[in-house]
């Protein structure tokens, strides 16, 4: 009984009393110094369980970001503010870098803002551009889709150049040299990219892209040197798992696959995301059971005597016997090169079908780097066209 009544005083944070010996004798009062004072439980759990909240909260984040920052808000962990989210953005302790970047790059106003003071967090002043660019690809994975990419490097480029006022004539020039840097560093240390580019090749690629002049020579040179001597670091995740490439995918579902060799049609776990489509043969499966990736593949619907809502893969160049470049997991747990030359899909339904040639046709893309170097070098060209147009009026 004496520990309930314990127990209920320690609950309602009043003073404990101290436990009794067996012969003492009982006294009617007590010192300050026979006291132990016991907080209430709300001073020892409330941070507990805000801690398991947030714990909760990046799990969250890290599978759908929008979700997961909701989640802080609504417990009073996060504001409202693009500040405040930025800031826990910028921190990243145990948030996936790849969520981060889908987070920052999305066309929401809100995002928008929470993306300007997320690089209003990084400080580039006395940095060269290389340097700065390792610091911010190193706070975020950068998306593949081509709008993000762009409103990220517009982001960099603004903020760079805020830091460095005496460096570029414009952020278009930042812009596109930072694109050219990121292109170098695959083509330097790409294994599959069996020409390497020069110096010379940079020097030109980068030719008028200083509001129609040549940018220093020397400036260029330490830029190229300091890519060829070390690549830019890729944060990783989660190691070798690729659990977390599947999170957020653009789409997934139940279709049925035609064999290569053996032409019998088999149920797959499809899950279409990062330019690739991946099938599992059960929803639960870690490791997929193949993977096509998509780039320089076409789409188009397919008719089959045998199955109903059909959809087709197929590289252009069919007609040469070339086979489509994919592996997959063999019985034997081997991973092997695909067999085909194309790829026969059948959806549940039309309308499914059609969503999912719809879903393809929009990650078959080339590399949205040089789709968008090329618009903006155009619109330094305009710029200086226009410049050059003023000029001759003025001089009539």
């Amino acid at each position: 009984m004496q520990r309930l009544v314990a127990t209920s005083k320690a609950l309602n944070g009043t003073p404990c009393e101290q436990p009794i010996a067996p012969n003492a004798v009982p006294t009617n009062s007590h010192t300050t110094s026979d006291q132990i004072y016991c907080p209430p439980v709300s001073t020892v759990l409330v941070p507990l369980l805000k801690n398991k909240q947030m714990a909760m909260g990046k799990k969250k984040f890290n599978m759908d970001p929008k979700k997961g920052i909701e989640y802080l808000i609504e417990n009073k962990l996060l504001c409202r503010n693009e500040e405040d989210i930025a800031k826990f953005l910028y921190k990243g302790e145990g948030l996936n870098k790849t969520a981060i970047g889908d987070y920052l790059g999305e066309r929401d106003p809100m995002n928008i803002r929470i993306l300007q003071s997320f690089v209003e967090l990084q400080e580039f002043s006395d940095l060269n551009l290389v340097q700065a660019l390792r610091q911010f690809l190193w706070s975020f994975r950068l998306p593949g889709e081509a709008q993000k990419i762009d409103r990220m490097m517009e982001a960099f480029a603004t903020r760079y150049c805020q830091c460095n006022q005496n460096v570029f004539q414009s952020t278009d020039t930042c812009y596109v040299l930072s694109f050219a840097i990121i292109m170098l560093n695959t083509s330097l240390h790409n294994p599959n990219v069996k020409e390497k580019p020069t110096l010379e090749r940079f020097n030109k690629m980068n030719r008028g892209i200083n509001n129609g002049g040549d940018l220093p020579q020397e400036l260029l040179r330490n830029l190229y040197e300091s890519i060829r001597n070390e690549p830019f670091k890729i944060p990783e995740d989660d190691g070798n798992d690729l659990t977390h490439t599947f999170f957020n995918p653009d789409r997934e579902g139940w279709l049925s696959k035609l064999g290569g060799r053996v032409k019998t049609w088999k149920r797959r776990w499809f899950i279409l995301t990062d330019n690739c489509l991946y099938y599992f043969e059960y929803t639960t499966d870690k490791e997929p059971r193949g993977i096509i990736p998509l780039e320089n593949l076409y789409v188009k619907e397919a008719d089959d005597s045998r199955k109903s809502n059909c959809f087709e893969l197929y590289c252009p160049n069919k007609s040469k016997g070339n086979t489509i470049k994919a592996c997959k997991t063999d019985t034997d747990g081997r991973v092997v090169e695909g067999n085909h030359q194309s790829y026969r899909i059948s959806a549940p339904s039309r309308e499914e079908r059609d969503e999912w040639i719809k879903s393809i046709r929009a990650s078959i893309t080339r590399d949205p780097f040089y789709d968008l170097v090329a618009t903006r070098k155009k619109k330094i060209t305009n710029k200086k066209l226009a410049k050059m147009e003023d000029h001759s009026a003025s001089c009539e």
